[in-house]
């Protein structure tokens, strides 16, 4: 049957972020932040409607508030189990429907059109039972994470950002190593390859079936693992510990590496000046906003002694350390997801 004789789409509005609350935001690409009341009820689907994450598909468990470059999917009868609905669109890669190039967009009209499969409500009952589990428990660890992220960024601000310290540069501690522009490496015939890590990969957090592909035949150094830390310095600028399988690293992304300090402390160094870079970048002309090295060469860092530091180290390397367990486990469940959806959609 077409989506729209079994869901309403309804166009979502900008939000006003001025009276922040506790109620997410979605857009195009996820959470984008919080306001006081919703626009949408629980239990409904979101689709981003415009950029480059045109067709992404998200579920929220709770009240939130979609905005305007994204799309409720709201079941309008008992004939559709709501994550049934969900999955289902989700499966089917909703990023090629997309029109436009300059501004990737997808409509209601095309929604509504789309021809979607939906078998008895006790199939569908029985499907979400299975695949439900492993989303709550992926929520859970998402939960947990941000909660750790946020009391490492605590300690971290509490202890190492202290004027009393030696003063260098972000790139005195990390290596910003910039990725390859991944079409001129494109595998040849029978040629191993790896998917490639772009800004829609590093948003969403995994390489999918969409993702391009890139020949194993690369400088090694831009290759990127589970764990690793990406600064996305161009587009949309975000620090992120890549929880995907192994990648090849795109352009416009940086892998932050050191030989010298902890990884914890390099992250979050370059946290400490994301929303500096944000700035930076919103204020250029181009329409793809991006930040310079000497950016990088002019933000201040403070470095602890070495027995400072290994003082530090023994309270924040554990939490972060935890992080990247929970990253790696919530792939795994991920990929179990996937053989699900897979399975029955």
């Amino acid at each position: 049957m077409k989506l729209k004789d079994v869901s309403k789409l309804k166009n979502g509005k900008k939000a006003n972020y001025s009276n922040i609350g506790n109620i997410p935001v979605y857009g195009a690409n996820g959470i984008i932040g919080y306001t006081d009341k919703p626009n949408s009820p629980k239990n409904a689907i979101i689709i981003g409607r415009v950029g480059a994450n045109a067709g992404s598909v998200f579920y929220s468990f709770k009240e939130h508030w979609v905005s305007d470059n994204a799309i409720s999917v709201l079941p309008i009868n008992d004939r559709v189990n709501p994550y049934y609905l969900y999955y289902a669109l989700f499966k089917l890669d909703l990023n090629r429907l997309v029109e436009g190039s300059a501004q990737p967009l997808i409509n209601q009209t095309i929604l509504n059109s789309f021809d979607i499969s939906i078998p008895d409500i006790v199939f569908q009952d029985k499907v979400v039972e299975k695949i439900l589990i492993l989303d709550k428990k992926i929520s859970l660890n998402k939960h947990i994470n941000d909660n750790l992220d946020a009391l490492l960024t605590t300690i971290f601000e509490e202890k190492v950002k202290n004027s009393g310290f030696d003063e260098a540069k972000l790139t005195d501690i990390a290596n910003y190593k910039n990725g390859l522009a991944m079409q001129k490496y494109r595998p040849k015939n029978n040629e191993s390859s790896l998917p490639v890590l772009k800004i829609k990969e590093l948003n969403q957090g995994y390489t999918d079936n969409s993702s391009d592909r890139c020949s194993t035949n690369i400088d090694k150094g831009v290759i990127v693992n589970q764990g690793d830390i990406i600064f996305s310095w161009s587009g949309t600028l975000l620090v992120k510990n890549w929880s995907g399988k192994t990648a090849g690293l795109n352009q416009h992304l940086f892998k932050v590496t050191s030989n010298q300090y902890p990884d914890w402390f390099i992250y979050e160094w370059t946290k400490h000046y994301l929303k500096k870079f944000q700035l930076i970048a919103s204020g250029k002309a181009t329409t793809l906003g991006h930040i310079k090295r000497n950016d990088l060469k002019s933000s201040k860092v403070f470095i602890p002694n070495k027995d400072t530091l290994n003082e530090y180290n023994t309270q924040l390397k554990p939490l972060y350390d935890k992080r990247i367990a929970i990253i790696k486990e919530t792939q795994c469940l991920n990929d179990l997801k996937q053989t699900l959806l897979q399975k029955y959609f």
